[in-house]
């Protein structure tokens, strides 16, 4: 077995250059994959699900929908985590919302395979959310909650997630047809995943 990083063991914070490519990744990661979402006509988890969810409903892109939901949770985020998190959420909910807003002169999605979408657009949702969590940062809503009660309370970030999924998903069901919404399943539990795999307790957190 390989012995521990000395560097991660000691609690060695990252360096400005490592979270601004952080966040890079991380944001440009949660942005792709609302992006191959929103071609398929499909929902997820989290705030970014309330987002796609409402801009089949609402006249809205889903990369503005999603910060202004989050504006209530910026409060919560300097409550539970400190002002440094929520000063990094912030700017990462505007970068995430400016490169939603870009993304359609920079390509454009036709034909995508909805199984693809779904599971594809999730995982690097769920990398997006990882990298920025790892470099202390949240992309708001239920994401704020889930770090603050594994942070304070040791539950898992992932578990809490998909609980507050599945009322979202369930809130969908009017909307999606079935086949959608079985997608939307799949794409939620994909996010999941990724948190529940490597976002936990007694792991890496980059803080």
């Amino acid at each position: 077995m390989n012995a521990p990083d000395p560097a991660l063991a000691a609690g060695k914070p990252h360096s400005l250059v490592e979270d601004v490519y952080a966040f890079a990744i991380g944001c440009a990661f949660v942005t792709l994959g609302l992006v191959w979402l929103k071609s398929a006509g499909l929902v997820t988890g989290g705030m970014a699900g309330i987002a796609l969810l409402l801009s089949y409903l609402l006249p809205l892109p889903a990369g503005l929908l999603f910060t202004l939901l989050n504006l209530p949770f910026f409060w919560l985020a300097r409550r539970s985590m400190g002002n440094g998190f929520m000063v990094r959420t912030v700017l990462a909910n505007l970068a995430i919302t400016g490169l939603a807003l870009l993304a359609p002169l920079a390509f454009r999605l036709e034909d995508v395979n909805g199984l693809f979408a779904a599971l594809f657009g999730g995982t690097i949702i769920g990398m997006g959310i990882l990298a920025l969590a790892r470099h202390h940062a949240g992309v708001g809503g239920l994401g704020i909650v889930a770090l603050a009660l594994q942070r304070r309370r040791g539950w898992n970030a992932g578990r809490t997630s998909l609980i507050g999924d599945a009322i979202i998903l369930a809130a969908s069901l009017p909307v999606l047809a079935p086949t959608q919404f079985l997608l939307s399943v799949a794409s939620a539990a994909a996010i999941s995943g990724v948190l529940i795999a490597w976002h936990r307790p007694g792991r890496y957190t980059g803080y």
